[in-house]
């Protein structure tokens, strides 16, 4: 059998911290959520002034990059490039720029997603957090 690497909590705080300060030092409401490699809520921060569907959709982003393995962002250049048809593709919500995966030796443990200002910026806060774990 072969081990398994898994987001632990103090992980999961670390990357909030980071990514909260990122949003912060920018002064951008947004909402960060951090999912395990299964795509479950493991994580949901909705700061001061981000809008309430925010809450909704930076989980999307962060299971979408969980359960794909790649960022949120290669589904949106998909649709964009006019393969729209890939809208109907199950579970997957959060095809938004935004979703990035936590990889840890070639392996994905878990995702973030942000949501609330441009969709780079929100990739911007999501890597910010994931810098925080050293990997």
């Amino acid at each position: 059998m072969k081990s398994k690497q898994f987001l632990e909590l103090s992980d999961v705080k670390a990357i909030a911290a980071a990514a909260e300060a990122e949003a912060l030092k920018n002064n951008w409401a947004v909402t960060i959520a951090i999912v395990d490699d299964g795509g479950h809520l493991l994580w949901l921060q909705r700061l001061d002034g981000a809008a309430a569907v925010s809450a909704h959709i930076a989980p999307a982003k962060a299971n979408t990059a969980a359960l794909g393995r790649r960022e949120s962002k290669g589904y949106e250049d998909v649709i964009n490039g006019g393969r729209t048809s890939f809208l109907s593709a199950p579970t997957l919500q959060g095809m938004l720029e935004g979703g990035v995966p936590i990889v840890k030796d070639g392996h994905v443990i878990g995702a973030v997603g942000v949501s609330g200002v441009k969709s780079n910026e929100d990739a911007q806060v999501a890597r910010a957090g994931i810098a925080a774990l050293g990997l």
